[in-house]
């Protein structure tokens, strides 16, 4: 058993990243087994030599995020823990960036992750940006925060976003309504985030003007899109041809964020997936830039990174598994 000490320079920070009722400082114990206290203006973290180095390299990575006036949440923390275990804690400070936009109900969106930081900047260097990532990597959301904060700062006109709906097909005909009605369903996770980043009423008012226009991708044939934010979310279920018509549209002063998981395709299995030839056609040309984004980039429930970790690693023994060739039956012998 050893003991280390970290100084502290301000107690505030200290009350920041031990959290509400140290909820915080159990998580670390917990993961590191080891014993931490606050006294003489220093932490003091007992355990083994192992331990007690990593848990030290994790309250000096969150004590200077709180240092920045970073809130410190448990999503903060169990991200820590990743970066500590590839050696990479120090790159935690970088989450204290800017902040994209403030929703309606005042509330700051900006990166979790690494990996959200360089996502979001590059859309904010580039004309095309494509994320590619699991569900509850932030792809959709940082979308529509950047396009909300580029339509506020008057950088463009209109945000349009748009997906295909692939997967509703012919049940289509089913749903109660006119044709935006029942497409209304397959587009609400966009409606949602609109919802939350403007308000309902401002979100009604510039929708009313033609500020913002949320539709499926089959209206954008035909069209030239400028000076607009437009957002192609679940592209993987998108055609060739259907890809390749929606990037024909950009017009002069667009920004076109295209977003998809292409471990969920729900295309048929004779059609391939629109986004997955784009990542391969547009790698290397200059103002497009293709952010992969990893169940480390996961900032929802903890277990929604769990989940997708244990559905990869099944795929990968699924393909790992050679197939059984049918046995050979040993031919009827001849009656003499």
């Amino acid at each position: 058993m050893i003991e280390q000490t970290i100084e502290v320079d301000r107690i505030e920070d200290v009350i920041s990243v031990f959290g509400s009722f140290d909820q915080n400082l159990r998580m670390i114990e917990a993961e590191y087994g080891v014993h931490v206290t606050d006294r003489d203006a220093k932490l003091h973290v007992t355990g083994e030599p192992e331990n007690v180095m990593s848990a030290v390299k994790a309250l000096g990575g969150l004590l200077g995020l709180a240092a920045k006036g970073e809130e410190i949440t448990e999503q903060n923390v169990r991200y820590l823990f990743q970066l500590v275990r590839e050696g990479r804690e120090q790159k935690i400070e970088e989450l204290a960036g800017d902040v994209v936009c403030i929703t309606a109900k005042g509330k700051p969106i900006k990166a979790k992750t690494i990996g959200q930081r360089a996502y979001l900047d590059a859309i904010e260097r580039n004309t095309i940006t494509l994320g590619i990532g699991p569900a509850g990597t932030g792809k959709t959301y940082l979308a529509v925060a950047e396009a909300v904060a580029a339509f506020r700062a008057e950088k463009v006109n209109r945000i349009i976003l748009t997906r295909p709906a692939v997967e509703a097909g012919e049940r289509l005909g089913f749903l109660p309504g006119d044709l935006q009605s029942k497409v209304d369903p397959y587009l609400r996770p966009l409606y949602d985030a609109l919802f939350e980043m403007l308000g309902a009423e401002t979100y009604g008012k510039y929708l009313e003007r033609g500020n913002i226009e949320v539709a499926p991708l089959a209206y954008m044939r035909g069209r030239t899109l400028d000076d607009s934010f437009i957002i192609l979310d679940e592209a993987q279920n998108t055609s060739r041809e259907q890809m390749k018509m929606f990037l024909t549209r950009i017009g002069f002063g667009s920004h076109v964020v295209i977003t998809g998981d292409v471990t969920q395709i729900d295309l048929p299995p004779d059609k391939t997936s629109g986004l997955k030839e784009a990542m391969r056609i547009l790698d290397g040309i200059e103002d497009i830039a293709i952010c992969r984004l990893s169940p480390r980039d996961v900032v929802r429930h903890a277990l929604v990174q769990k989940i997708i970790e244990a559905y990869d690693k099944d795929a990968k023994k699924s393909e790992k598994k050679p197939e059984k060739k049918p046995e050979k039956k040993p031919a009827p012998r001849k009656k003499t």
